[in-house]
C-alpha cells in the first residue's frame, strides 16, 4: 500500500479498501470511506462530491496509522473517536463504552412509553445509570425538549465525555452529572430509569470478539457471575427512585440474550409486577422495562 498526499480522495478511499480487504477486514469499503474521512477531516460527503480533491498534506500519513490500528483489529469508532447513535454523533474515548445499536431499543422503547403517556412535552425527570458517553441520557433529552435528568457513572473520566455530549447536542442545561455506582447517593425519584448496565458474564469475557474485549472498558462489560451483578444492586432500591411529579414510573434496562427472564423473576422478587420488553434488530429481546405501580 503506497499513500500519498497528491493522491485524490477516491484513489486515497480505493487503496484504503484494498488494503483493509487484504487484511480480511468485513466491511472494508465502509471502514475505508470512514477512516479517509477523518484523516483529512472531510465529511463524508465530501469524498463524493469532491473525489478528484487532493487527499491533503499530512492526511496520508495519519491514514497509514489509522489503517494500522484498524488492520490490528481496533474499531473505526475508537481510531476517529466518535460513534452515532440515533442519529446523532457521540463522542468516545477508551473510558466510554462504545455505544452499539441495540442499544437503540431503549430509546425507542423510552420514547414510546412517554408516548403513549402523553408526556413527550411533560417536564418529566431523568435518571441514567451507568451513563458512560452519555448517548441515553444526551439522546432521550433531545427527543424530550422538556425533561430534564441526572446522569451517574463510576468514572469519573466517562462522565467528562458525557458532559462534552451534553454540550456539543444542546442538553447541557438540563442534565446533572454525579459520580456513583448504581443507584449509590440517588435520593430524588424520578419518572423515568434508564440503564444498560454490564451484563456479559465474567466467564464468558474471554470469548468475547477482540474488538470488544480489549478495547470496551472491562467495567461496562463484566456484569459478575451470572451477568446481573448490578441489576442485584439497583432491584432494591428502585422503588424509592421510580415515581416523579408525573407518576410515569418506568425503568428500562438493556439485557444480554437470554436474560430477560431472568432479570424479571429477579424484580418479582423484589415486589414488582408490571413488565414489558422490546426486541433489537436481530430479534433479540434487549430491554426490559419494569413500572412502580405505586
Amino acid at each position: 500500500m503506497s499513500l500519498h498526499d497528491e493522491m485524490t480522495l477516491a484513489e486515497a478511499v480505493r487503496s484504503a479498501a484494498d488494503a483493509l480487504r487484504t487484511a480480511g477486514i468485513e466491511g472494508a469499503s465502509r471502514d475505508a470511506r470512514a477512516l479517509v474521512a477523518a484523516a483529512g477531516h472531510r465529511q463524508a460527503l465530501d469524498l463524493i462530491a469532491q473525489s478528484e480533491a487532493p487527499l491533503g498534506t499530512g492526511a496520508a500519513e495519519h491514514l497509514a496509522a489509522m489503517l494500522k490500528r484498524r488492520i490490528e483489529r481496533e474499531p473505526v469508532s475508537r481510531i476517529v473517536g466518535e460513534r452515532e447513535f440515533y442519529g446523532r454523533a457521540f463522542k468516545i474515548t477508551p473510558a466510554t463504552l462504545d455505544p452499539r445499536p441495540d442499544t437503540e431499543t431503549l430509546v425507542e422503547a423510552a420514547l414510546e412509553i412517554c408516548g403513549e403517556a402523553g408526556a413527550v412535552q411533560q417536564p418529566i425527570r431523568i435518571l441514567d445509570i451507568g451513563t458512560g458517553s452519555g448517548c441515553l441520557i444526551v439522546t432521550l433529552l433531545a427527543e424530550l425538549p422538556a425533561a430534564s435528568g441526572t446522569a451517574t457513572d463510576i468514572s469519573e473520566a466517562a462522565l467528562a465525555i458525557a458532559s462534552q455530549n451534553a454540550s456539543r447536542h444542546g442538553v447541557a442545561d438540563r442534565l446533572r452529572l454525579r459520580q456513583a455506582d448504581a443507584l449509590d447517593g440517588v435520593n430524588e425519584r424520578y419518572d423515568l430509569i434508564v440503564c444498560n448496565p454490564p451484563y456479559i458474564p465474567s466467564g464468558d469475557i474471554p470469548g468475547l470478539a477482540r474488538d470488544v474485549r480489549c478495547y470496551d472498558p472491562m467495567s461496562a462489560l463484566d456484569g459478575g457471575e451470572e451477568g446481573l451483578a448490578v441489576f442485584h444492586k439497583i432491584a432494591p432500591r428502585l422503588r424509592m427512585a421510580l415515581g416523579g411529579s408525573t407518576k410515569l414510573g418506568w425503568a428500562l434496562f438493556e439485557v444480554g440474550a437470554g436474560q430477560a427472564v431472568l432479570v424479571q423473576r429477579l424484580f418479582a422478587a423484589n415486589g414488582f409486577t408490571a413488565f414489558r420488553t422490546w426486541v433489537d434488530l436481530g430479534g433479540h429481546t434487549r430491554c426490559v422495562a419494569i413500572q412502580s405501580l405505586d
